[in-house]
């Protein structure tokens, strides 16, 4: 597997805002869960560069405030990092900012509860079945000649679902040009690292399957923002493997496999809040 490059620093103005919005769901994030007592502040951490990028320079939100048929569609298909999506979904005013303090209380659960005037478009959860669920909706996007795109997030442990390589196979038959399946490689699963429990290299399994694959920096907001508004290959679906770091943000945490269980003690919380409100 290819490694990521040095993580870009802001040079423009469009990245120097990307970077601060993203620093921005990162405290948010981390509120919400210490509020709670929740885990998977680590994974979370590690798809926010990929969800503000989306939502802030590649999409069309006044399409999904409109519930356009032709809208783009983002699936978090690990929803495990749900806080990540309602973070990123709040910093667009897709959901009330004041919700997310209600997160675990109010219909901001765990995982999505698909909402789609709120821009969640999937209920998802259950590893490997987010992807299953964009193929069905690319296929009928792709039936109504509508222009759509569909994002979807995948971890790299999730990528050890048999039901992941099922929906590929399917997306691959049907020519599925308009998905775009983004792998969060930050190779850490719930217990050890993917590297060590799926030893094949990701990029050759979807070559294999008949996707055309790229490789960036997860936490490049411009280098995202490339491969994202890219041309589509005609008639193939596209995966992008996204190299990035677990807990990316705050140096105590990244890397570390505790954060994708553990939940910020107080003074965690204080010090996470420092680190990022200095950043």
């Amino acid at each position: 597997m290819l490694q990521p490059s040095a993580t870009a620093t802001p040079t423009t103005p469009q990245t120097a805002r990307l970077f601060a919005i993203g620093q921005q769901c990162r405290l948010a994030i981390a509120t919400m869960l210490t509020s709670v007592s929740s885990s998977h502040l680590g994974c979370s951490y590690s798809i926010i560069d990929i969800l503000v990028t989306l939502y802030h320079a590649v999409i069309d939100l006044d399409a999904i405030k409109k519930q356009r048929p032709s809208r783009d569609y983002v699936i978090l298909s690990k929803g495990h990092a749900a806080s990540g999506l309602y973070a990123a979904l709040a910093s667009v005013d897709l959901i009330p900012r004041t919700m997310l303090s209600n997160y675990h209380q109010g219909f901001l659960g765990g995982h999505p509860t698909r909402m789609p005037a709120h821009g969640v478009e999937a209920s998802t959860g259950s590893l490997g079945h987010g992807l299953s669920i964009a193929v069905g909706m690319a296929l009928a996007a792709q039936h109504d000649a509508l222009p759509s795109r569909f994002f979807v997030i995948v971890g790299d442990g999730e990528c050890q679902e048999g039901s992941i390589w099922e929906a590929i196979t399917m997306a691959v038959r049907l020519k599925l040009d308009n998905l775009t399946v983004i792998v969060d490689y930050n190779n850490l699963q719930g217990l050890d690292r993917s590297d060590d429990i799926a030893t094949e290299p990701l990029d050759g399994k979807f070559k294999a399957f008949g996707c055309t694959v790229t490789h960036v920096d997860g936490h490049d907001h411009q280098a995202l923002a490339n491969n994202f508004g890219a041309p589509r290959t005609p008639q193939r679906p596209r995966v992008i493997i996204a190299h990035t770091t677990k807990a990316k943000g705050v140096p105590f945490m990244e890397d570390k496999l505790a954060w994708h269980y553990k939940s910020c003690k107080p003074e965690e919380y204080a010090l996470v809040q420092k680190l990022l409100e200095d950043a």
